[in-house]
């Protein structure tokens, strides 16, 4: 069917807005399925309270303290979640004394800062800022930091983590297949002495011990192991005359979320062209967002390490001072990670203690102040 059209509208979404309009966009299934685009006198985020549970969500991670961050013997701690994914955060400072398998899931570690390695069941990978590491279900691994200052954003999932359908850009688009490392064996067989393995299974902790190092692996073949990719090698598609949903920014899709990168690029040229996030209601998914690095023009008052959470249903979008000061913009300069979520994502304990919590007022606009266009 072709989209209907009624009253005031742009004939190309997030270009040439009607005068004095404010652009929506109202999706499905995120942004990968049918939509419409309403055109309101006033910006969709311009409330005055909010009441009941339901609300936009900010949380500043940098304040977080998991228990590695002070015993070699702690874990990371969970911030939000739901039944298909949990992300916490890890501040390991000194290397695990003992290997680590998760049976509830397959784990994604993206390192905010830190250097070092991570060996497991295939050999080492090494890791550095910017990377992420995807780690599948049970397998058995160790992380061994080189710095005492580190940071990981973890997310894990009940289903495992696949490269995106690259479609009509190919194959070769956002990210070659050629950049993606993979780990060499390593056996470590002349370790003779005991070693732990902590199995996580339904959110429980057994340990079994070996009289040896359980890295005794002297080979493997297949296509399921652990593997890396650093965000420089991520190269993101462009077009200069429509601004692109984030859907275009995926790095990583299970089957209860997507995870996309942004990355610092050239903004649309397109004089007509919306050059920051068009407003949106998220319908069928929650968007959590990890601030990495840069200047998050979009949002006042972000800094690296920082994360926000948009609940379905309630719109988001640009700022009022990014609204305004857009068409002076040449370029992003920040990185962020997103993942959207099919379920609702609930925030736990350990979140709601680092959560900004008047953040839904960051869009209202001081008196007096220029909020056009």
């Amino acid at each position: 069917m072709f989209p209907l059209k009624k009253g005031k509208y742009s004939r190309q979404a997030h270009v040439a807005l009607p005068e004095n309009a404010y652009e929506e966009e109202h999706g499905r299934r995120g942004f990968y399925g049918r939509s419409a685009h309403l055109y309101h006198a006033h910006p969709p985020t311009g409330w005055v309270r909010f009441e009941g549970k339901l609300r936009p969500h900010c949380f500043d991670l940098n304040r977080l303290e998991p228990s590695d961050l002070a015993s070699p013997r702690g874990m990371p701690l969970p911030f939000l979640g739901n039944r298909d994914v949990t992300l916490s955060v890890s501040r390991r400072s000194e290397p695990m004394p003992f290997y680590y398998r998760n049976a509830d899931g397959d784990e994604l570690y993206f390192v905010h800062r830190g250097e070092g390695a991570i060996e497991t069941d295939f050999g080492p990978l090494t890791f550095e800022r910017g990377d992420y590491i995807v780690l599948p279900r049970a397998v058995t691994y160790r992380v061994l930091p080189s710095t005492r200052d580190n940071f990981f954003l973890i997310v894990q999932s009940a289903a495992e983590f696949n490269p995106p359908e690259k479609g009509l850009i190919g194959q070769h688009a956002l990210y070659d297949p050629a950049v993606i490392e993979t780990p060499e064996p390593a056996p470590r067989l002349d370790d003779n002495r005991e070693w732990e393995v902590w199995i996580k299974a339904e959110d429980e902790i057994s340990k079994v011990v070996y009289p040896f190092n359980p890295m005794d692996v002297v080979g493997w073949k297949g296509d399921l192991t652990a593997w890396k990719l650093n965000v420089r090698d991520i190269r993101p598609v462009m077009s200069h005359r429509a601004h692109l949903p984030p859907s275009a920014h995926t790095t990583f899709a299970t089957e209860g979320a997507v995870i996309c990168t942004f990355l610092p690029r050239p903004l649309e040229q397109d004089p007509d062209a919306l050059r920051v996030p068009f407003f949106h209601r998220n319908t069928d998914y929650d968007e959590f967002l990890f601030y990495h690095d840069g200047d998050f023009f979009s949002k006042d008052n972000i800094k690296p390490g920082m994360a926000t959470l948009h609940p379905r249903g309630i719109h988001h979008g640009p700022h009022p001072k990014a609204l305004a000061g857009q068409s002076r913009k040449t370029h992003t300069d920040e990185t962020a990670v997103m993942l959207d979520g099919l379920n609702p994502i609930h925030v736990l304990p350990a979140g709601e203690q680092v959560e900004w919590k008047d953040y839904w007022a960051s869009w209202m606009t001081p008196a007096g102040a220029d909020a056009t266009r």
